[in-house]
């Protein structure tokens, strides 16, 4: 329980400077990580608009997913393979973190041009809160606003394990044709409510990103837990910016 009280994120828990043992040489420090994290930041933007501009016509919704498909299942199963791979062998995260922001790119790409053939700007707008989400939290937790306490973590913890069990439910369940609570996954005022709810929880994963790298740096974490961190923080943005793609998608489908 200790460990699962850190982070909800799977690459980011109390573990993963633990086990790293004793510091010889360099050691991380947040500066160097918030350097790592733009260094991920301009791979996936660099795939993701190269993704972007392989769509001929992103009016036409057809035609965007025909022309991104494959680019957005090559992203999303090398993707999580990576993020597997640097799960288990941290060392590698110099490596292996560029290389997952590299594909996770094509899927942001993919699905940001799917989003702006149905609706005009929206993939626009999703990055503009993702990073004013982004900026307004680190201020609020650098100011001490947010502290994150026992109860804090233990709460985002609960909500992120709901959420990630239903939606692998929900995807298991789709393999077989049936369609969980499709009001929920819909546009209806529930389902932008659950959206809004998700965004949030997506939102908080952020401040506990920040306190655990923190805390890294303060333990003298080995160099390469910079690339590590970055990769954690850069998993938990991927998933604010697709959740709020989404809320806006449905926001903007009931107009």
């Amino acid at each position: 329980m200790a460990q699962l009280l850190r982070t909800s994120n799977p690459a980011l828990n109390q573990s993963a400077f633990e086990t790293e043992g004793l510091v010889l040489g360099e050691r991380m420090t947040v500066s160097g990580t918030v350097n790592k994290t733009g260094v991920l930041l301009i791979c996936t933007v660099a795939t993701a608009a190269w993704t972007w501009s392989r769509v001929p016509n992103v009016g036409d919704p057809e035609t965007a997913l025909s022309s991104v498909a494959p680019l957005v299942a090559l992203g999303a199963t090398g993707g999580f393979i990576v993020a597997l791979v640097t799960i288990f062998k941290k060392s590698w995260a110099p490596i292996t973190a560029p290389i997952y922001a590299l594909l996770e790119g094509l899927v942001l790409g993919g699905v940001s041009a799917m989003a702006e053939s149905r609706f005009r700007g929206v993939p626009m707008q999703a990055v503009a809160l993702t990073f004013g989400t982004l900026v307004a939290l680190l201020l609020a937790y650098r100011s001490g606003m947010i502290r994150v306490t026992d109860k804090f973590r233990l709460g985002v913890v609960a909500a992120t394990g709901g959420i990630a069990l239903f939606y692998v439910v929900s995807m298991i369940m789709g393999f077989f044709g049936v369609r969980l609570f499709p009001s929920i996954s819909g546009a209806s005022p529930l389902g932008i409510g659950i959206s809004v709810v998700i965004v949030i929880v997506a939102a908080l994963n952020l401040v506990l990103d920040f306190d655990f790298i923190e805390r890294g740096a303060q333990a003298s974490a080995p160099k390469y837990m910079e690339w590590y961190a970055a990769f954690g923080l850069m998993v938990t943005l991927i998933w604010l910016y697709l959740e709020i793609l989404r809320l806006l998608s449905k926001l903007r489908s009931r107009n």
